[in-house]
């Protein structure tokens, strides 16, 4: 199954289940100033999940389109996106963790198609301190539909993270317990970060072990949790159960609730039985355009295709919910997208305007799913275009003023007077120079500061003189 199929699958598979299929967020938060972007499925159901009354019911299910702006350094390898999309479901004081277990599984293996042997799954250790068990409820389920494949699944209680990197896996373990920094749940991001009065709870995550050739021994051992890239996290499963009180403790809630996302990238490349997200259908194709317009080899290096694909899908879903680059906020996040997709572009030779061909091959892919990217699909590529024509211009000058570094330091001072004066963003100053192989100060931050001040105080005293010249 391709991404499109395996999207539109799970969503008739969660509607046949009883699941209302929902409208999608926009990816700039309504009513919620606490995050710049739309980050996960669950973030527009956050009121539900504490307790309000959702219009559509206690079954609920869609495909969210989401961006990590976090995640813009990382992109480049053969998993991380800054744009994604995560598949959902989620109970509202209806079924909890054996019916969402067995649909999780069932939905891999008997629609999916993906091989069970291949999978591992991981669960919460418990908490001591705190009086919350293990959760050996979700692990016997897990047991028994593994056992149902004829899998006898393994157990191993592993601790962190730390641990599993020391220990790594015994044959027949499929099911690992790990600690809160793994597998627990909370608005706080951890067990003793979550929020008094809030409800919260262990999670359960399924992973696909792409096998050993994959693993990258300097992260040590490899296990479900690790980041050596043997084992990749298709989806996650938040039970929750417990709610924090005044005093800290722990209680079990009335109403639980489950709260479901799992990547549609990462469960597409586990389909095709590659670790490399960007070969599925809704990557492939952008890649193949960009190997033509430039003449260059993704086999040769994937890095460049990589960052330009992500970067430009990521800009297109923005531009169709309203953002304009701009130098704030989300706007910011937006140009700061298709600068590096333009500054990146040079690597492997593109050095005309190429926007317009890639972000057609975009809407291509996403239309029929996504209407409102058809409607708006001329004024995306206008937008986006216009970017790229203006940021080359200062692309141009500030690479050549880089060039010119070579042979010294490249200092904070330095950094804020291509900011300044050229309009060539701070990080892709750093870039380029690590690119040319010009040391960068270690402490530029702080010369770009006091840069930044003396320009300022210039300003102020400038306004000043004016106010007081009376011609």
């Amino acid at each position: 199954m391709d991404a499109h199929d395996i999207r539109n699958a799970y969503l008739a598979y969660q509607r046949d289940r009883g699941h209302v299929q929902i409208a999608r967020a926009n990816l700039v938060p309504r009513g919620d100033g606490s995050t710049l972007f739309t980050g996960s499925g669950m973030q527009a159901l956050l009121p539900y999940l504490l307790g309000e009354h959702h219009p559509d019911g206690i079954r609920l299910t869609d495909s969210q389109p989401c961006l990590r702006a976090q995640d813009i350094e990382e992109v480049g390898d053969n998993r991380h996106t800054t744009f994604f999309e995560m598949l959902g479901n989620w109970s509202l004081g209806d079924y909890f963790k054996e019916h969402q277990i067995r649909a999780f599984f069932t939905f891999l293996v008997d629609v999916v198609g993906l091989d069970p042997t291949k999978l591992a799954v991981s669960c919460f250790i418990g908490d001591d301190q705190y009086g919350i068990p293990r959760d050996d409820e979700a692990a016997a389920i897990w047991q028994a539909v593994f056992a149902e494949r004829g899998i006898e699944a393994g157990i191993a209680v592993v601790g962190s993270q730390a641990d599993g990197d020391a220990r790594g896996v015994e044959p027949g373990e499929k099911i690992f317990f790990y600690d809160s920094g793994e597998n627990w749940w909370s608005r706080g991001g951890s067990l003793l970060g979550t929020p008094l009065g809030d409800p919260c709870g262990p999670d359960s995550e399924v992973f696909y072990d792409f096998g050993p050739d994959h693993h990258d021994a300097s992260f040590g051992k490899a296990h479900p949790a690790s980041d050596s890239g043997q084992f990749m996290e298709i989806g996650n499963q938040v039970f929750m159960q417990y709610r924090r009180e005044q005093n800290g403790s722990f209680t079990p809630l009335d109403q639980r609730n489950v709260d479901f996302g799992g990547g549609l990238e990462r469960i597409a490349a586990a389909a095709l039985d590659t670790p490399d997200v960007y070969r599925i259908s809704l990557l492939w194709p952008i890649v193949q355009t960009l190997e033509r317009l430039s003449g260059a080899s993704y086999e040769a290096d994937p890095k460049p295709f990589r960052i330009i694909a992500d970067h430009l899908r990521g800009a297109v879903f923005l531009a169709v919910d309203g953002v304009r680059p701009s130098n704030k906020e989300q706007g910011y996040v937006m140009r700061r997208l298709l600068r590096r997709a333009i500054r990146t572009a040079y690597s492997i030779d593109l050095r005309d305007t190429f926007f317009e061909g890639v972000v057609g091959q975009i809407a291509d892919l996403y239309e029929n799913d996504y209407p409102e990217i058809r409607t708006s699909r001329e004024e995306i590529v206008a937008v986006l275009l216009r970017e790229e024509k203006s940021f080359r211009r200062t692309l141009e000058a500030g690479l050549r003023m880089i060039g010119g570094f070579s042979g010294r330091t490249l200092t904070g001072e330095d950094i804020f007077r291509l900011s300044d004066t050229n309009g060539f963003p701070r990080e892709l100053s750093i870039e380029e120079a690590e690119r040319l192989g010009i040391p960068v100060e270690e402490r530029w931050a702080e010369g770009y500061d006091a840069a930044l001040r003396v320009q300022q105080e210039r300003s102020r005293g400038a306004s000043h003189l004016g106010a007081a010249d009376p011609a």
